[in-house]
Order: C-alpha cells, then structure tokens, then sequence
C-alpha cells in the first residue's frame, strides 16, 4: 500500500473501532506488520443467519426470536447510520454477514464494503460493491451508495427470515427467480401469506404480518428517497414484535 492509503486506512480503522453497539461485531485491532494488513475483530461462535435459515438440518428458528433478530439487527444498521460518527454505511447487508453466539444473539459483521460518510453529505460515489440479490437496483445503476441502500438490503434479510427462500433461486420460471420481485408481486396479487414459511404463518398474527409485509415494500420501492431510514424501520419491527 502507499503511504497516503495506509493513512486513509488507518483512520477508517481507528473509527470502526470505536463502534459501540451490542449487535455489531467488534473490531479489536489491526495489524500493519505484514504486507497485507490483517484486521482482528471478536469470534461470533454459532455461524451465519444465512445458514440457520437455508441448511435444512438446522432446527426451525421459533417466528418470536425470528423477529428478534430482525429487531436487534435493524437497531444495529440504525445505529451505524444515524448515531456514528461520522455516519458508516454497511454497502454489503446479507443473511450471510449477521453472525450469531449461542444464544442466537445477533451480530452485523463484514465492514469490508462500508463508507465512512461526510456530516454534510447524503451519498456516496463508489464502485459498485455489495451481492447480487441484495444490491439496491438505484445504487447498481447509479454508482452512488447511500443509507436507503442499506435499508433496500436489509428487506431482502427480513423476507428471508419471513419465508425461507433465498435472495435469488434457480427453481421456478425465471421471473420468479428475485425474492424481491416474488414478494412484491405476491403483495400487489393479495397472495402475500402464500410465499412465508409455514411455522411463521402459524406462529404470528396476522395484523403483524400485514404491517410487516407493508414495511418491506416500503423498504424495496425503486425510488430511494420514499423509502424509511433504518431508524424508522426498527421502530416499526419492534412495534410489531410486542403486538
């Protein structure tokens, strides 16, 4: 690396470090000693939400503590965007990046896309970064990344957890192979208790379900301005996780 990269470095890891927040994977240190740095953060012992949700042999996570990690992990991205300082954006939220302990406590990890945001701007420039089926169409085509990015990514996890599919699947006819699309049209066509899993058919009410599944439309609208900031979203979640 140069020097000036390394500086820049540097200090995006002197402000990472300094995140404070339950549900964030902590960064404990940096090593600059070998060629390529090497980035020390805390051991999140039991794995990936994408695995509990998609590895069949894993036991069916209960719908209550479902909607508690989607809680926990909303709070945690509210946090990074409206609470940090300066404001990060994650620029990668998926399944495969929220880590769980034994207790299924949830953990957001994987700051290798994230933006460290100016006080007075609102997006940033950027290669595109982040993965397939989880990327913000506005951010794909516009090269700008903004908070609502985040928020877009993070209604893809909350669709997940509420049906068991993955972002993109190859079973089916090929239109109905992006979650995001399935579900929107599935809402738009009244058939949105048709595509969740089962158990959280059973388990939740339906009022709930209702204003979940009117919160993630929300969050997947293409135009990224009418969609809520993450702190809204978190509100909402876990007004409906006490009804």
């Amino acid at each position: 690396m140069e020097e000036h990269e390394t500086n820049e470095f540097a200090k995006e890891i002197l402000i990472l470090s300094q995140i404070n927040h339950k549900n964030v994977v902590k960064l404990l240190g940096c090593c600059f000693e070998v060629k390529v740095p090497v980035l020390v953060y805390e051991y999140i012992s039991n794995g990936t939400l994408y695995h509990y949700i998609h590895d069949k042999q894993k036991t069916l996570i209960p719908s209550d503590v479902r909607l508690r990690i989607a809680v926990d992990s909303a709070n945690a991205l509210a946090y990074m965007h409206s609470f940090a300082s300066p404001p990060i954006l994650h620029g990668d939220v998926k399944s495969a990046n929220i880590l769980f302990d034994d207790n299924l406590i949830a953990y957001v990890s994987d700051f290798g896309a994230s933006k460290l945001v100016p006080s007075d701007v609102a997006e940033i420039a950027t290669l595109v970064q982040g993965t397939i089926g989880y990327s913000d169409p506005e951010y794909i085509t516009t090269c700008r990344l903004t908070d609502r990015s985040d928020v877009y990514s993070f209604a893809i996890v909350l669709l997940e957890l509420l049906t068991r599919k993955k972002a993109l699947y190859l079973e089916g006819p090929e239109k109905d192979r992006s979650l995001a699309s399935s579900f929107c049209k599935a809402k738009k066509d009244g058939r949105f208790l048709e595509i969740l899993d089962a158990q959280v058919r059973d388990e939740l009410k339906p009022d709930v379900l209702e204003e979940i599944g009117n919160l993630i439309m929300q969050c997947l609208r293409k135009n990224r301005d009418e969609r809520p900031r993450m702190t809204e979203v978190a509100e909402r979640l876990q007004m409906a996780r006490r009804l």
